[in-house]
């Protein structure tokens, strides 16, 4: 298969993993293995000049001008990660929200700091950093809303949930919660509701054509501006994964299976039940050195 990659497709599916946990976005896996700014401008590449090359010039034309190799072998590694994984994350968070919480915050934690360490030029944009960090802690206040599963909110769901799929720092699964389309989503891939997850894929499809234009202008032109502000929504989305947090009337999520949630300190869950902390702790470490070696391995290749 020309121009297929399995490097490319490996990264692929740790960006699948990624974008199955609420408050994980795997476009933060796709800037610290290093194919983030291909991946935008390949997908940039998705457009009528393509098209017309297909009719034009033929197949192997079009292919070569919308990176199809890379594409081909990302949206493979993402594909059979959502697939493969859809139920052992589910049972995860349903069995283990504290030790998968604290994997991804030290994960989530490192990576910050990794797309800081990325800003162009002498001096930091503070001022983009406490914006970002604003902006992802308002999201993360929100609550879910009530919307009717259908195929047209299906649809708008999937729009824009990738939109923040594609943003590091912003998880489209945490957009998706908001919406109060998470389970639906997970339920139809669990139980292959083929229907469904065709929908959902066009609206993905829809989102994503109309937003990389936009993402690859700041990437271009205000890339120092762009990479401040992900690195305070990647600061402020700790907040959405926080291992520790209770219900608005002080019990455990998973024995009022209550989606007004709140942060609390690991001595207040404790009141609860076992926070777990070594393990949480050494999770934590897990998460931050995994983006320390993947960024290695990148840098590497």
């Amino acid at each position: 298969m020309k121009g297929f990659s399995a490097g490319v497709m490996l990264r692929g599916a740790a960006m699948g993993a990624a974008d199955i946990v609420p408050g994980v976005s795997g476009g933060t896996v796709a800037f610290i293995t290093g194919i983030y700014d291909q991946l935008i401008e390949s997908l940039k590449a998705c457009n009528l000049q393509a098209l017309k090359l297909l009719f034009t010039r033929g197949p192997s034309a079009a292919w070569q001008y919308v990176n199809g190799g890379f594409l081909l072998s990302l949206l493979l590694g993402i594909a059979i990660s959502v697939l493969s994984l859809a139920r052992a994350i589910s049972w995860a968070l349903a069995t283990h929200p504290l030790l998968l919480a604290a994997f991804f915050f030290g994960l989530i934690l490192a990576s910050a700091l990794f797309v800081y360490q990325q800003i162009p030029g002498r001096g930091q944009p503070v001022g983009f950093v406490v914006l970002g960090l604003v902006f992802a802690l308002v999201i993360s206040a929100l609550r879910p809303a009530e919307v009717p599963v259908n195929m047209l909110t299906v649809y708008g769901a999937g729009a824009v949930a990738i939109c923040a799929m594609i943003l590091p720092g912003i998880s489209g699964s945490f957009i998706l919660l908001l919406l109060g389309m998470y389970e639906p989503i997970i339920n139809a891939i669990k139980s292959m509701d083929l229907g469904m997850i065709a929908v959902f894929m066009l609206g993905c499809a829809t989102g994503l054509m109309l937003f990389v234009r936009l993402l690859s202008y700041l990437m271009h032109t205000h890339r120092r501006s762009l990479l401040a502000t992900l690195t305070g929504i990647l600061l402020g989305s700790l907040a959405v994964i926080w291992p520790w947090k209770l219900s608005s009337a002080g019990r455990l999520l998973t024995d009022e299976h209550s989606v007004d949630w709140h942060n609390v300190w690991p001595m207040q869950y404790a009141e609860q039940a076992d926070p777990q902390w070594l393990m949480c702790a050494l999770l934590m470490a897990v998460g931050f050195a995994t983006v320390l070696l993947l960024e290695r391995v990148a840098s590497r290749n």
